[in-house]
């Protein structure tokens, strides 16, 4: 069961997302709890494979809204560094950093 403590020891900004969500811990967790079955995560993964900056910018784009606003700091972190190069065009071979962004949602699914 994903609990605040946990969040915190993963390295959420715990004070920061409970803040967005009024002080609402229920609501905060919940939240947290529905981030790693994100479609977005799929869609980003997806576009990459098949060359699609486009895409995957509006899926990177997203992800980073949703993260941000949980404060959700260490993917969140991996997801601004991917939007930010997605957003300027950069060809490169993204697959480190998907794979990072992967590893920090499969630590978040292990809290659960």
């Amino acid at each position: 069961m994903l609990t605040i403590d946990a969040l915190k020891k993963y390295g959420a900004n715990v004070e920061e997302g409970l803040t967005r969500c009024i002080n609402n811990e229920a609501l905060y967790l919940r939240l947290a709890g529905t981030v790693v079955d994100e479609k977005n995560f799929d869609k980003l993964r997806n576009a990459l494979e098949e060359g699609n900056l486009d895409e995957a910018f509006e899926a990177a784009h997203a992800l980073k809204g949703v993260l941000g606003n949980l404060a959700l700091t260490p993917i969140y972190d991996k997801v601004v560094e991917i939007t930010e190069l997605l957003r300027a065009g950069t060809d490169m071979d993204y697959s480190v950093l998907e794979a990072e962004i992967e590893g920090r949602r499969e630590e978040l699914r292990s809290l659960m």
